[in-house]
């Protein structure tokens, strides 16, 4: 390791302190400009006040310069004396300190050419320790000095009032030996062609700005702020201002810093290897907040990529690729929110999700306007989350955001990470839970991103088989590598704690969990003791969990998993029947009941009857793990039309159809999920280019009480689901559920109550045949109570016939359905309805 960098005063040849001039004014500060390269000096980073852009020196400026290098190192060049006078305010004229008068120095000598080797490989960008040759070294002779600045027209060493100018050894290295005995606190001066010499502070003159204790735990796989170790990182290190670069490539020869700030120049920025961590770093003066960056990266066989920050905070636009460094200045105000939304166990709690794809949500608002309208709109329909499907920046608008290349940056199409800030704390301060969606499942190909990443199969599994996936042309991640592992665990974390979300929906688990997912015989490697189960996605997973439950209090997992796995909620240190511990998520979309009860309503009414255990053969299962039951985006794209237009029937039909539905749902265990556009009832599938059709609301638009009327329902809905805790609060207890009547399939009805903690009960009755059933008997589990309606789907405010219960029911001594008590209800056509004693 190279000697640091010593914050004093020049001293002379004999060790003695020589006097100084004022330092030369600090210029780190510039955002990302002043870095070393003639460039424009924009704003300075937070925290710093902008900096001068650099004092000019044209030769013989400065008195008490020392002589260039050359033949003769004693020779004058004209530029002044050997002996260095420091000048104002350090001589012994009038006015003068009484501080020691410099010492004479001999001037500049010549260093000693690099090893050919060494040489090749710093200007190749393969050389695994830069600063062993660049920057300031001690030696018995002086203080060597070395710099690498490409297009350089020269170099001078400037520490205090002193100057030396470094001669040039060829292809931008300059270097020379100062008769020091020790490093003093120095800057470099540069000019470029005929441009004004600016002074730097040289990138190689510090030590390393990361810790030890930050590379074991990467090497581990247990750096949970992972963000806060890699990545760019704006920072005033040994009070300079700069950035601090590192990057995980274990197999790369060497990586270097190309960036605005150097016109994408890589050559006069080569980073360090930290040991056997597999990290680089570099820590750049004068970079600041909103300098573009890529990392170029030497590959095993010699060959270069320039590759985005894995670890970036903060992108551009796509379809422009570069990183950006990034701050966060946002100022929270969702303290009451944080400090209660672990108070209640969100199993036992009301939990209604509206899905949203906020692009499309409203098409061309930024996070801050969404901000504006969006928290209002959920507020008002009675939601009490919303699930954003993903927000980390991916190239391909198409995909939806389910194609990610940069994993900890919200996309930049809406705005900066500040901004998504800003939009989680207005729906925070809203009352609103914010559930975002995450894809550790898989990764794009894109030649800048992940995909062999240092020139080997870095992220993705050295196994062909194992990282292509066979359905979307992507790649799978290395769960078994403790480095992929903790990028993704602490990813998970990083939008826990950084933009508190209340929530993960982890995309795709079912094609995570088994080696043989979408693939024949012969494409796939059983696990070691022979199965199909990807052991490493068990444990990445059950990781996850175990690490986002304990490190943010009151967040849930859900996971999208679409087969019959055991124990996907269950506690992960808790094995099942097949000996695995469960995954420990916190709850599962129930895509059985999705695909069951979708499969039922889409019917025709006359042909239910020969279906009607695919409404009830959820409840086999309802308990075997915690569920939301969605009807999510999936299943309103790619022709499987929107939710009213699978319905059968004419119009009014196929809304009454899909309001009884929605009523059945809300009613059923498990929590609900509505995709946007289906709480009025949109006709059309959804297209991530123009999004709902909010005309269908308008004035102007002659149904337009048609989806309203739906619209209001889903009000009504969320707001009596949410003051009823029979409706939720036993959700994941088999003693929260009754039937009353299940079998009644020539009639097309299903009736069963709900319970909360106490047994007080919920009677809720779905019809689903267009005809009105008067006086239709239903036990009761109460011979005291009378039943009052709270929700009727056929209301005509919502757009129905108006068939209701407006009066009181009160029981009768007449057995029915297995109870000793009963009422007679009309029951509405193609409508649930919903009682609670009185």
């Amino acid at each position: 390791m190279q000697a640091r960098a010593a914050s004093t005063p020049a001293t002379g040849a004999d060790g003695g302190t020589g006097a100084t001039a004022p330092n030369a004014p600090d210029r780190a500060g510039s955002s990302g400009r002043d870095s070393g390269m003639p460039a424009r000096t924009p704003s300075a980073p937070a925290g710093q006040a902008p900096a001068p852009t650099g004092r000019s020196r044209t030769a013989g400026a400065a008195s008490g310069a020392l002589p260039r290098a050359g033949a003769d190192a004693g020779a004058s060049t004209g530029r002044g004396a050997a002996t260095a006078d420091s000048g104002a305010g350090a001589g012994t004229g009038a006015g003068g300190t009484t501080g020691p008068r410099p010492i004479a120095r001999p001037g500049v000598r010549p260093v000693p050419p690099l090893d050919p080797g060494e040489r090749q490989r710093l200007l190749s960008g393969t050389h695994h320790d830069p600063h062993g040759l660049l920057g300031a070294h001690p030696t018995p002779d002086g203080v060597v000095f070395r710099a690498l600045r490409p297009f350089a027209r020269s170099v001078a060493v400037v520490a205090g009032g002193l100057r030396a100018e470094l001669g040039s050894e060829g292809d931008g290295l300059f270097a020379g030996v100062l008769p020091l005995s020790k490093i003093p606190d120095y800057r470099l001066a540069v000019a470029y062609d005929e441009s004004e010499e600016r002074e730097f502070h040289d990138p190689y003159r510090f030590l390393p700005a990361l810790g030890e204790l930050d590379l074991h735990l990467i090497s581990e796989g247990r750096h949970e702020e992972l963000w806060g170790a890699l990545g760019a990182h704006p920072m005033t290190y040994e009070g300079v201002a700069g950035t601090r670069f590192t990057v995980w490539a274990p197999n790369a020869r060497g990586v270097r810093l190309a960036g605005d700030f150097n016109f994408w120049d890589a050559s006069g920025f080569p980073m360090r290897s930290l040991g056997s961590s597999g990290v680089w770093e570099l820590f750049a003066p004068g970079i600041g907040e909103g300098a573009l960056y890529k990392f170029d990266i030497a590959r095993p066989d010699g060959s270069h990529t320039l590759r985005a920050d894995p670890m970036a905070r903060r992108t551009q636009c796509p379809p422009e690729t570069a990183s950006i460094v990034t701050a966060s200045h946002h100022t929270w105000e969702d303290a009451e929110w944080m400090a209660h939304r672990g108070d209640r166990r969100v199993h036992q709690s009301p939990f209604s999700v509206y899905e949203v794809h906020l692009p499309s949500w409203r098409p061309g608002l930024s996070y801050r306007q969404l901000a504006d309208q969006l928290p209002a709109y959920v507020k008002g329909l009675g939601f009490t989350h919303v699930e954003l499907m993903p927000v980390a920046e991916h190239p391909y608008s198409p995909s939806w955001g389910y194609q990610v290349t940069s994993y900890y940056a919200p996309t930049a199409r809406l705005g900066t990470p500040d901004d998504f800030k800003y939009l989680v704390d207005a729906l925070h301060r809203a009352g609103i839970g914010v559930i975002v969606d995450w894809v550790p499942a898989h990764f794009p190909k894109d030649d800048w991103a992940l995909a062999r990443f240092d020139g080997t199969t870095l992220y993705e599994p050295a196994d062909p088989t194992r990282a292509e996936h066979p359905d979307w042309g992507t790649l799978e991640f290395d769960y078994g590598r403790n480095e992929v592992r903790n990028f993704l665990v602490a990813n998970a974390v990083y939008w826990c704690e950084e933009f508190h979300v209340d929530g993960l929906r982890v995309d795709a688990v079912a094609s995570m969990l088994y080696l043989d997912y979408s693939r024949e015989g012969g494409e796939w490697t059983p696990n070691e003791f022979g199965g199909r189960e990807n052991l490493d996605a068990v444990r990445f997973l059950q990781e996850m969990n175990a690490t986002v439950y304990r490190r943010c209090p009151g967040v849930v997992t859900i996971a999208e998993e679409s087969t019959a796995w055991d124990g996907v909620t269950r506690a992960t240190h808790h094995p099942g029947p097949g000996g695995f511990g469960g995954l420990g998520f916190g709850l599962k979309w129930n895509m059985g009941w999705m695909h069951d009860s979708l499969g039922y309503v889409s019917k025709e009414p006359v042909h239910r009857k020969y279906h009607h255990n695919e409404m009830t053969f959820s409840m086999v299962y309802a308990y075997s793990e915690n569920y939301v039951l969605p009807i999510s985006h999936d299943e309103v794209v790619h022709g499987k039309q929107a939710l009213v237009s699978k319905m059968p029937g004419d119009w009014w039909q196929r809304r009454a159809n899909h309001r009884a539905y929605l009523g059945f749902m809300w009613a059923h265990p498990g929590k609900q999920l509505l995709f946007m556009g289906q709480e009025f009832a949109q006709g059309a599938e959804w297209s991530e280019a123009h999004g709902p059709e909010w005309w269908l609301l308008d004035d102007t638009y002659h149904s337009a009480g048609d989806h309203r009327g739906v619209r209001d329902l889903v009000r009504d809905l969320n707001h009596v689901y949410t003051a009823n805790a029979p409706l939720w609060e036993r959700d994941t207890d088999p003693t929260g559920f009754t039937w009353v009547e299940g079998g009644a399939a020539d009639d097309n009805v299903f009736t069963f109550t709900r319970h909360d903690a106490f047994g007080n009960p919920v009677l809720c009755v779905s019809n689903f045949s267009p005809v009105v059933r008067h006086d239709y008997r239903l036990g009761v589990p109460d011979a005291d109570a009378s039943w009052q309606e709270i929700l009727n789907t056929d209301a005509a405010c919502y757009g129905g016939s108006g068939v209701r219960n407006a009066d009181v029911v009160k029981p009768e001594a007449v057995a029915w359905h297995g109870r000793r008590h009963s009422i007679t209800v009309a029951l509405p056509p193609l409508a649930t309805v919903w009682f609670r004693p009185v």
